[in-house]
């Protein structure tokens, strides 16, 4: 793995050929794990089929791994990909961020990943409601 270089044994949480799961270095949350490719890859849309698919199957196995173990358990996740640099991506090799969630984490969680534009992140205060139809 050529852009996070080598992981700290500890940091891992599991591996296969393809991949390695493990803590973030800098953890947004409790539990905060990445999913990253071992292979020299910047952009989600250079992986093959057949990585795209075990990127989804260590995505499942994260969450479950984290809501098994984590104390308190999880109330949710984020699960968020950075593809390219215009999208905040600051390691150029493909890794997905899971992020465990807990219920008064944050004052209003509504809007999730959307906040990364944070005039867009209340979507649903724009939208209409049955009472102002």
């Amino acid at each position: 793995m050529k852009p996070f270089g080598e992981i700290e044994r500890e940091r891992v949480l599991a591996e296969d050929d393809l991949f390695v799961v493990a803590h973030d270095k800098y953890p947004v949350s409790p539990g905060h794990s990445l999913i990253i490719v071992k292979c020299d890859v910047a952009r989600f849309y250079e992986l093959s089929t057949e990585e795209r698919s075990r990127l989804m199957q260590w995505v499942e196995w994260c969450v479950a791994h984290l809501q098994a173990t984590l104390e308190p358990t999880p109330d949710g996740f984020n699960i968020g990909l950075n593809d390219g640099a215009a999208a905040g991506q600051t390691v150029a090799q493909v890794h997905v961020h899971v992020i465990p969630r807990f219920a008064g984490d944050v004052f209003d969680p509504r809007g999730g990943v959307r906040g990364v534009i944070p005039s867009k992140a209340r979507y649903c205060q724009l939208q209409p409601t049955s009472q102002s139809l």
